[in-house]
């Protein structure tokens, strides 16, 4: 019977040994991720509102860190107000996906299966104008443009913007 309980109290101090050192472990580890500056993120929306004002396009423009925080958002002088929403909302759905937001469209067009996705989140919107921001070919952010008339158009202001910065 004694031996029992030492066996017992002997297991007991081990797992609360084991459980301490894992946590003090996971204390001391850390990880770097580099994100879009917030200069940066203003001077691509800025871009890309830029870039669909010269085709006659009045849109938003939407810049988000990895989170999907807002850094940076524009308006076009004229632009509808549910464009605010949706190109922070693409942009949004970029950082969550880590893709395009226009392949996410295409692939609940493709596989209705796959339709639950885009309900996961209020925040998710599949429609095409969301693109990564990569440096170096890792993602640092992402931007979301919405206005023009189709989401394609969106995607170009954004590829034009992140042509001239990055």
């Amino acid at each position: 019977m004694k031996t029992t309980k030492l066996t017992t109290l002997a297991a007991t101090l081990g797992f609360f040994s084991l459980s301490f050192n894992a946590a003090a472990a996971d204390k001391a580890q850390t990880i770097s991720v580099n994100q879009i500056s917030s200069k940066s993120a203003f001077a691509l929306a800025q871009e890309a509102v830029n870039q669909c004002e010269a085709d006659g396009y009045k849109v938003s423009a939407t810049v988000v860190d990895l989170s999907g925080n807002v850094i940076a958002q524009l308006r076009s002088d004229g632009a509808g107000i549910h464009t605010l929403d949706s190109s922070r909302k693409k942009a949004f759905t970029v950082a969550s996906m880590k893709q395009p937001s226009g392949n996410l469209m295409k692939l609940i067009a493709d596989k209705p299966i796959m339709q639950p996705l885009q309900n996961m989140d209020d925040n998710l919107l599949f429609l095409a104008g969301g693109i990564p921001v990569q440096l170096d070919n890792v993602i640092i952010g992402a931007i979301g443009v919405g206005g023009a008339p189709g989401g394609h158009l969106d995607v170009v202001c954004a590829e034009n913007a992140i042509k001239k910065f990055f």
